[in-house]
């Protein structure tokens, strides 16, 4: 066999392995889609089947399910939460992880180096292990609110994002930051007019990953603002009623809403991705 065709064998390999590989990652979002227009009986016996309008077997119910899922459980408000939350962390996140980044990457001292490698740890670190110590602290220190569990956010997501920013920090020409200098900038200036707008790659990729986090977020939520303040995905586990009964037509229907920002935000944002991640892997 010739060495052109083994490496047609490849591609072809390649492609085939991959268009298994986005089946099976789309194929529980195509099933959920499917299942929020149809009745909740149908979604139990036939849940592969799609939604029908056949009158001697109708399946499809219409926008039912999204009408009961969102007045049973207040979306609208649990939306506001999910959203304030998201925005405030990422925004606190990316702002302090790319100053900090900035600092640690330009000054060289035991002091930088500890908090650069304590932050490197604490991606490693499962939650679960720190989980209760954190909302007995967060409950001392009236952070179970959502104002206060934006700084619990913005201390969890400050390692991964702190360590991508400073690895494309560093392939940045230091001699940049001193023409500025030379020119009269003070350091946020040259933060803020230099560094910036460089990091804007890495930083859309950062905020992707933290974006998707954040909002999808159950435990954190759940262990701080507990059920005062509901976001999305605690408020989704209300549809399910007393002795395990679950409305499953209204479950799946607020799902595909509880998806649809960050999947739009991710569509739009996916060509920032490789480029962020590649910058941000230039140096370690």
């Amino acid at each position: 066999m010739s060495m052109i065709q083994k490496n047609k064998n490849a591609k072809w390999f390649i492609f085939a392995f991959l268009v298994l590989a986005a089946i099976y990652v789309l194929l529980p979002i195509v099933v959920v889609l499917m299942n929020s227009f149809k009745g909740r009986l149908f979604i139990s016996t036939e849940p592969f089947r799609l939604p029908s309008t056949n009158p001697d077997n109708s399946t499809f119910v219409g926008l039912a399910n999204y009408v009961t899922g969102i007045t049973k459980i207040k979306f609208f408000k649990a939306f506001g939460y999910s959203l304030w939350i998201t925005v405030a962390s990422v925004a606190g996140i990316l702002l302090v992880s790319s100053m900090l980044a900035w600092f640690i990457t330009r000054v060289k001292n035991k002091f930088t180096s500890g908090v650069y490698y304590s932050l490197v740890f604490s991606m490693i670190v499962p939650f679960q292990m720190v989980m209760f110590t954190m909302s007995k602290m967060a409950n001392l220190l009236h952070l179970d609110n959502p104002f206060g569990i934006i700084l619990i956010y913005i201390g969890f997501g400050c390692g991964m994002s702190t360590f991508m920013f400073s690895g494309f920090i560093k392939s940045i020409p230091l001699s940049m930051e001193e023409a500025a200098m030379i020119d009269g900038a003070t350091p946020p200036q040259i933060f803020f007019h230099v560094i910036v707008p460089m990091l804007k790659s890495t930083g859309i990729t950062i905020a992707i990953l933290e974006i998707m986090w954040v909002w999808n977020d159950y435990l954190l939520p759940y262990l701080t603002i507990g059920t005062d303040y509901k976001t999305i995905p605690i408020a989704i586990q209300y549809l399910r009623g007393g002795y395990g009964a679950v409305d499953m037509g209204a479950m799946m229907a607020m799902l595909v809403l509880a998806m649809l920002p960050v999947v739009i935000f991710y569509l739009s944002c996916q060509k920032y991705i490789i480029r962020g991640v590649l910058s941000g892997a230039v140096k370690g």
